[in-house]
């Protein structure tokens, strides 16, 4: 029987606070378990592993995620639209470094499809729109925006820029000058 008071919204809320605070790869269920002041097996009635914790949090982290783009998206295009995009990811971040970090945790097929990150694509083509991009381009695009943003905020996170003279700020602001036009150069020629 489930403890009073835990449920398995609060459970992952809890796992995602931890997870801020001591990183998503020490995230255990004992930890969770203290921190809700109960025994580890009480929380397998909401939970079913360790990876299903993991997962909770996942899916709670992309969902947030979501949230923040899709509100920053709301009423822009083209440039604007990729900065408040962008934006939006790095604050997240920063933010939530742990719940980040379980954005990018490896959900199975039938999890993913089910969850924000499908979201997550569409606001991405959505964004590209305003740079009239076609197939393969889009799909091009938007593997490139998540692997510039995603590498920006990794090497910021782990203290990659702390010993470099220029503020990660202006090189920020210069990545994303630099990809929208980037983004730009690719319109088709008859667009």
């Amino acid at each position: 029987m489930a403890r009073a008071g835990v449920t398995a919204e609060r459970l992952a809320r809890t796992a995602a606070e931890l997870a801020d605070e001591s990183g998503f790869d020490h995230l255990t269920v004992s930890a969770v378990a203290r921190r809700l002041g109960v025994k580890d097996p009480s929380l397998y009635a909401h939970i079913a592993s360790a990876r299903d914790l993991k997962t909770r949090v996942a899916l709670l982290a992309l969902d947030e995620l979501a949230g923040r783009v899709a509100d920053a998206l709301a009423g822009r295009s083209g440039r604007d639209a990729l900065v408040a995009f962008a934006d939006a990811y790095r604050a997240y971040a920063r933010e939530h470094p742990g719940r980040y970090a379980a954005a990018r945790f490896p959900l199975d097929a039938e999890t993913a499809a089910t969850s924000a990150a499908p979201r997550h694509s569409a606001m991405t083509r959505a964004l590209l729109r305003g740079y009239g991009l076609r197939e393969p381009d889009e799909t091009d695009a938007v593997r490139f925006l998540g692997s510039v943003f995603h590498g920006f905020v990794s090497l910021e996170a782990s203290g990659g820029f702390a010993h470099t003279p220029r503020e990660a700020d202006a090189s920020w602001a210069w990545l994303l000058e630099t990809v929208d036009a980037a983004l730009r150069c690719r319109r088709p020629d008859d667009a």
